[in-house]
């Protein structure tokens, strides 16, 4: 478990939200720290792989801290590290513990497969780490390795037992649907939150990267879990709207210790609540996952930071242009963005 020294919250520094040209304030940084995987997941890289970063082409933890500090200054209270698969970069708990004592982040969070974090989860914890969304694509061994080509299933559990082990809450389990390939287990995967007090999320498949030519028949609704398990019914906010948890509509059902979230990209643009910047591992800021535009960080300090900085964000477009005849205009594959 996390000391209360280390786990330790400064606070935000006095300063405006940085606004969108839709005035939406700018409050979570997903900020990639490693184009690297050990995994090669279908709908993500190529089974031979990608061109890698070259060693000096990566941010140094350093240089992180200092997108990190600037963002904060201008409204970010959120960070989310990504990848790649972000316990691929050697000394991880390190840049935990620099983030975490930088002033005005107020939540910091990994996205992971999960593979390679049963040994270190303690020590991320222990660093200030508050959470982990584990992506999770299957519950078959077999069809696991297929679709992550060549990650154990066995593994992943193990991490998020870890996780869940070092109080890494609340955990967030992701699976992507895809058609003809595990659409099938919605049921399977949703069950997951029946027993546990767990989000179990699902997001459509976006046409990006290898999806992007993949046939029509891939891309599945997310309104086949609740075909799949009819019994969930939306949650209820405290005015008795449904209730979201950023761009997740959640679901739950009587007896149910956890909550199902669909995440709907493609048949439930949910684009004008979108408060989200990613900086790449080499340094760009990049105002929306679909969008071609990239504003280079990197060398940059000060309010030459800061203005960079302020020009990515008011290039984030009021929504993203993918609809079932029209793919990502990211000129990145995913593992090079973060998701």
């Amino acid at each position: 478990m996390r000391s209360a020294q280390t786990a330790r919250r400064h606070p935000r520094p006095d300063c405006a939200h940085a606004r969108d040209g839709e005035g939406r304030a700018i409050e979570y940084l997903r900020l990639s720290v490693t184009d690297r995987c050990n995994c090669r997941c279908a709908y993500c890289m190529p089974a031979g792989g990608v061109p890698m970063l070259r060693h000096e082409d990566v941010c140094s933890f350093e240089e992180l801290v200092r997108i990190v500090r600037a963002c904060c200054e201008l409204g970010v209270r959120k960070v989310r590290l990504t990848g790649g698969e972000p316990l691929v970069r050697r000394g991880l708990p390190e840049l935990v513990r620099m983030l975490r004592e930088v002033p005005g982040v107020e939540e910091l969070a990994l996205t992971t497969n999960a593979t390679l974090l049963a040994p270190v989860a303690g020590e991320l914890a222990a660093a200030g780490l508050d959470r982990v969304n584990v992506s999770l694509d299957s519950l078959r061994p077999e069809r696991y390795a297929a679709i992550t080509r060549g990650g154990r299933l066995d593994d992943a559990l193990a991490g998020i037992a870890a996780a869940r082990e070092a109080g890494l809450a609340p955990l967030k389990l992701n699976c992507v649907l895809m058609g003809g390939i595990n659409d099938d287990e919605a049921a399977d995967i949703a069950g997951i939150a029946r027993n546990e007090a767990v989000d179990v999320r699902f997001i459509e498949l976006m046409p990006i990267g290898e999806a992007a030519r993949w046939p029509r028949a891939r891309f599945v609704p997310a309104e086949a879990v609740l075909e799949a398990v009819p019994e969930l019914g939306p949650v209820a906010g405290p005015g008795g709207e449904p209730l979201r948890d950023g761009v997740a509509e959640l679901f739950s059902a009587p007896g149910w210790a956890g909550r199902v979230g669909l995440i709907r990209p493609m048949s439930h643009r949910f684009c004008f609540g979108c408060t989200r910047i990613r900086v790449t591992a080499d340094g760009r800021l990049k105002p929306c996952l679909h969008s071609a535009d990239e504003v280079p960080l990197r060398g940059l300090s000060g309010e030459a930071l800061t203005q960079a900085l302020l020009a990515g964000i008011a290039l984030k477009p009021a929504h993203h242009g993918m609809d079932g005849t029209h793919a990502s205009e990211s000129a990145r594959a995913m593992n090079e963005i973060g998701g």
